[in-house]
C-alpha cells in the first residue's frame, strides 16, 4: 500500500479542486457569501502575508474571533503553513487569557474590531505577542495606528498565492485549551494527522455523516475544540458552510436557519433551549439534524423538539481532549420497533462510541475494568487516533493518560452491551453521601422534564452525618412564581422517580445556572456561592 501523509493540506487542497463553486457564508454586520475558490485563493495569500510579517516557520498563531469565513481562512492557511492555531477563548477571564498566550508563546494574534476591547487590557499582561492583526467585523473602536497592529484586509491584499507542503502528518496543527474549571486552563494539540481522521469520521454515517448535500450552520464558537470539527469535516466533503459570527441570540439563529436553508446545525443544548420557544415561529423545514454536545440534553428538550418539528435533537459526547466526538446517540436498526418513550431514553445517552474510538468503564475503587452491561459504572477511559496522550507543557505530566494509554475523562459512566455510554456525572460533580454515590445529571433531567422548570443543577453541600447531601438549584420558567408549594410541587414530582436517599435535602430557586465560557453549567460556581449553606437533617 501506498503511503501519504493524512494533512490538512488534503482537505484544503480537496475543496479548492472539487467544490469551488460552493458557497461560504458569514451573517452580521460584515456579511459575506462567496466560494469555496474565493476562500483558497485569500488562504493562500494569507500564508504568504505571514511568511512577510515575519511569523516563524513553527509559530504558534493566536486568533481571538467570532465564527466568520475570515476565521476559516486562518483554519487553513495557519496550519497548511507549518504553523499552529491556537484558538483563544474570547469568553475567559482576562487573566486566564494572558495565562493562555503566555503559556502557548502566540508570536501574533488575529482580533475581530468588535472584541478590541476584550483584547487589548489582556495585552498589557503577556509578553507573546508581537504583533496583532485586527479583522474588520462590521463595529468596535478604530484600528490602532502604530507598528504593532495591522489591518487584515491590507495585509493580504494583493500577496502572491502560498504553495503548501506539509510532509508530517505527526506535526501540530491546532491547539486549544480546555476552560480551566480546576486549576489553570490545559493546552490541547492537535496534529494533522488526527484533525485528518476526525474529519472523515464526520462524514460517516456512525457521527453525522456530514456530505456536499448539506447546508452547515456553524453555531459552536469556533474557538471550542475546533468548532467540533465542522470547519473541517465540511470542505472535506464539499458541505457549504454558514457562519453566524457574533450574533449568537436565539432569535439570530433561527432566522438564519430559515433564511439560509440549513440542513444541519451543531450547538450546546443552552443554544437549542433559547430556539425552543420559536419553534412555531420561524420554518425550520430544511432542517435534516440538530446536533448537541458540550454537556447532558435534558429528555424533555429532545421530546419538545420531536414533538414540534418531528426530529430529535442527537447529541454527542467528547471533551476538547478528544477532538472532540467520541460518541452519537441515535436508534439503531435494532431498536426501530422500541416504543417512542424508548426512542427518547435512546437519545438521551451519551450515544454509542463511533469507529476509530474505544472506551472502557474502570470501577474506582478496584481500578479494575467494569463490565459492559449498562449498569456498573466507574470512571470513562477512552483511546484512538484524535485522542490526545498529553497536555502543551502539562503542569503535572503523566496525569491525563493511564499507564497503558488511554486517557482519563474524568467522566462516570456505564456501557451497555451495545457499545452505547451512560454518562452519570462528573467525578467532581457527584454527591456522596453516606459512602454511596449520587448522581446530579439523573436528578437534573428529571427536574427539567417538570412543565415549570426551565433549568436545574443539582449539588453536593457539606453534611455533619452523611458528608453530602444533594442541594437542587431550579429556575423557573418565565411567570412561574417562585412559592413554597411551589418547591413542595417540585419535590413531590420528583420523588417518586428517584431513590428515597437520593432526594434533595432542599430547593433553592435562582435566577440562572450560571455557566461556563462554552455554556456548560458552572457547578463550580454553584458550589463557591453555596458554599456556607446549612442543609436540614436528612434521614436515608
Amino acid at each position: 500500500m501506498q503511503q501519504t501523509p493524512l494533512t490538512i493540506v488534503d482537505i484544503f487542497e480537496r475543496a479548492e479542486r472539487m467544490y469551488g463553486d460552493h458557497q461560504i457564508v458569514t451573517r452580521g454586520p460584515a456579511a459575506s457569501t462567496y466560494t469555496y475558490a474565493d476562500w483558497a485563493r485569500r488562504t493562500r495569500q494569507l500564508a504568504t502575508a505571514l511568511d512577510e510579517l515575519g511569523v516563524s516557520e513553527d509559530a504558534r498563531v493566536g486568533t481571538f474571533c467570532w465564527n466568520h469565513h475570515q476565521h476559516l481562512e486562518l483554519y487553513y492557511a495557519i496550519p497548511c503553513s507549518g504553523r499552529v492555531m491556537h484558538t483563544l477563548n474570547i469568553r475567559l477571564f482576562p487573566e486566564q487569557i494572558a495565562y493562555i498566550i503566555d503559556h502557548a508563546g502566540d508570536e501574533v494574534i488575529f482580533v475581530d474590531r468588535s472584541l478590541l476591547p476584550l483584547l487589548l487590557p489582556v495585552l498589557d499582561q503577556v509578553t507573546s505577542p508581537q504583533k496583532i492583526v485586527v479583522i474588520d467585523d462590521g463595529s468596535g473602536p478604530e484600528v490602532i495606528d502604530n507598528e504593532r497592529f495591522f489591518d487584515y484586509e491590507q495585509l493580504i491584499e494583493g500577496r502572491d498565492p502560498a504553495e503548501f507542503d506539509v510532509q508530517d502528518e505527526n506535526q501540530a496543527a491546532a491547539m486549544c485549551y480546555t476552560s480551566g474549571t480546576t486549576g489553570n486552563p490545559k493546552g490541547v494539540v492537535y496534529s494533522h494527522r488526527s484533525t485528518w481522521l476526525h474529519a472523515m469520521g464526520m462524514t460517516s454515517t456512525m457521527t453525522i455523516a456530514v456530505s456536499n448535500r448539506d447546508r452547515a450552520l456553524v453555531i459552536v464558537p469556533m474557538f471550542h475544540a475546533c468548532a467540533w470539527g465542522m470547519p473541517y469535516a465540511a470542505p472535506f466533503c464539499g458541505a457549504e458552510l454558514v457562519f453566524p459570527a457574533s450574533d449568537m441570540t436565539p432569535a439570530g439563529i433561527a432566522q438564519t436557519i430559515q433564511d439560509e436553508k440549513i440542513t444541519i446545525a451543531m450547538g450546546v443544548p443552552t443554544i437549542w433551549q433559547g430556539i425552543a420557544p420559536l419553534l412555531d415561529d420561524y420554518d425550520f423545514s430544511t432542517l435534516r439534524e440538530v446536533t448537541a454536545g458540550g454537556s447532558a440534553v435534558p429528555r424533555s428538550l429532545i421530546k419538545l423538539y420531536r414533538d414540534k418539528t418531528g426530529m430529535m435533537i442527537v447529541q454527542g459526547w467528547g471533551m476538547t481532549e478528544t477532538s472532540p466526538v467520541c460518541t452519537i446517540a441515535r436508534p439503531e436498526l435494532r431498536d426501530l420497533d422500541k416504543s417512542d418513550d424508548e426512542k427518547l431514553d435512546i437519545a438521551a445517552t451519551a450515544g454509542t462510541i463511533v469507529g476509530g474510538v474505544q472506551a472502557r468503564v474502570m470501577d474506582m475503587d478496584s481500578g479494575e475494568q467494569a463490565p459492559w452491561d449498562n449498569e456498573t459504572t466507574g470512571e470513562l477511559q477512552v483511546k484512538g487516533p484524535w485522542i490526545a496522550r498529553e497536555y502543551y507543557k502539562p503542569e503535572n505530566p503523566g496525569a491525563l493518560s493511564t499507564e497503558d494509554g488511554w486517557m482519563r475523562t474524568g467522566d462516570i459512566a456505564a456501557i451497555s452491551p451495545a457499545g452505547t455510554i451512560r454518562i452519570v456525572d462528573r467525578t467532581k460533580d457527584l454527591v456522596k453521601s453516606g459512602g454511596e454515590w449520587i448522581s446530579s445529571v439523573d436528578i437534573e433531567n428529571i427536574l427539567m422534564a417538570h412543565p415549570d422548570v426551565r433549568e436545574a443543577a443539582v449539588i453536593g453541600i457539606a453534611h455533619p452525618k452523611w458528608t453530602e447531601r444533594p442541594l437542587a438549584t431550579v429556575v423557573l420558567a418565565d411567570g412561574v412564581e417562585p412559592t413554597e408549594e411551589k418547591k413542595a410541587e417540585i419535590a413531590d414530582f420528583l420523588r417518586p422517580q428517584i431513590a428515597k436517599w437520593w432526594m434533595p435535602d432542599a430547593i433553592e430557586f435562582i435566577d440562572e445556572v450560571p455557566k461556563t465560557s462554552v455554556g456548560k453549567f458552572s457547578k463550580k460556581d454553584l458550589r463557591d456561592k453555596y458554599a456556607d449553606y446549612e442543609l436540614p437533617d436528612a434521614a436515608r
